[in-house]
């Protein structure tokens, strides 16, 4: 229960300022919230804050702008990897603040937070259907999601088992095993995330109605175990709405955009719908069609 009033708070209060997606630092506080894994971190209002404020933090740091006018913060230059100390992280801040995309915006501040190490990265989306409500998707990172779009999707609320067959649908899984001499990654950890998101008690049915879209990339996962390097979060534009009332703003997660006719179909013939390979898609499909007919 006190999770989700802290987690509606940071909500509410973003509603109260009219914006509609939860800053960075707002995004992984309510992923804390739910037990998630986050990177430690603060944030500056400006460079002159920064000594005075990462005394608490190990080095290498990252900086991320923060702006609710920058949605995606690396197409703008507003992400800065690898710092390491306070000279360096004062230095890509006063770097960042003259960015053509940056200079004009309104800033909040800047997220400066611990490193993750390196590790296999995945993907972690979610998003309220209009029909389907709270749905959760799972890939792994770089060119298997942006070029070969290995996903797998489900229905919320998810199961441990829903969570293992959706990583055995991968078709990188062998990936997260080790495969070509690579460390083999922790894949209980990614189970209890998608848990954490995507189960009974996670955050997606908790905070059913409150969270359009929800873009975890990386989930960085190493053998020990999974953090979240980078969240986002779109909120709905009022409070506890229905599924049915709700137009996602999908082209928000880059991922998304290549899974449009799955998320907001306009008929009910989702079976071939799809822009991409059948064989992609047949697991959410088989899904949907044991939802419709049940």
């Amino acid at each position: 229960m006190k999770r989700a009033l802290n987690a509606q708070m940071l909500i509410d209060r973003a509603r109260a300022a009219r914006r509609y997606s939860l800053d960075e630092a707002d995004g992984k506080r309510l992923l804390a919230a739910f037990d998630v894994a986050v990177p430690r971190f603060t944030v500056a209002r400006a460079k002159e804050d920064v000594t005075s404020i990462i005394t608490q933090l190990t080095a290498p740091f990252a900086v991320k702008v923060m702006s609710p006018d920058i949605l995606h913060k690396s197409d703008v230059g507003g992400v800065a990897l690898g710092l390491s100390d306070a000279s360096a992280v004062c230095d890509a801040i006063a770097t960042m603040a003259t960015r053509a995309g940056i200079r004009d915006g309104r800033i909040d501040g800047y997220l400066v937070e611990e490193m993750a190490g390196p590790g296999v990265e995945v993907v972690v989306g979610g998003i309220l259907d209009p029909h389907f409500g709270p749905m959760i998707m799972v890939g792994l990172g770089g060119i298997f999601v942006e070029i070969l779009q290995d996903v797998a999707f489900r229905v919320c609320p998810i199961t441990e088992d829903d969570a293992r067959a959706m990583l055995a649908e991968l078709r990188g899984s062998a990936l997260l095993e080790g495969a070509r001499g690579q460390a083999a990654c922790n894949k209980e950890a990614i189970v209890r995330t998608l848990l954490k998101i995507a189960g009974e008690d996670g955050l997606l049915m908790t905070l059913d109605g409150e969270i359009a879209e929800l873009d975890i990339n990386p989930l960085i996962v190493t053998a020990t175990g999974a953090i979240a390097a980078d969240a986002r979060f779109i909120i709905t534009k009022r409070s506890r709405v229905t599924p049915q009332s709700v137009a996602p703003h999908y082209e928000n997660l880059p991922v998304q955009q290549r899974f449009r006719p799955l998320f907001g179909p306009q008929t009910v013939a989702v079976v071939g719908a799809a822009p991409w390979s059948a064989d992609l898609a047949h697991p959410f499909r088989r899904r949907l069609r044991s939802v419709v007919v049940g």
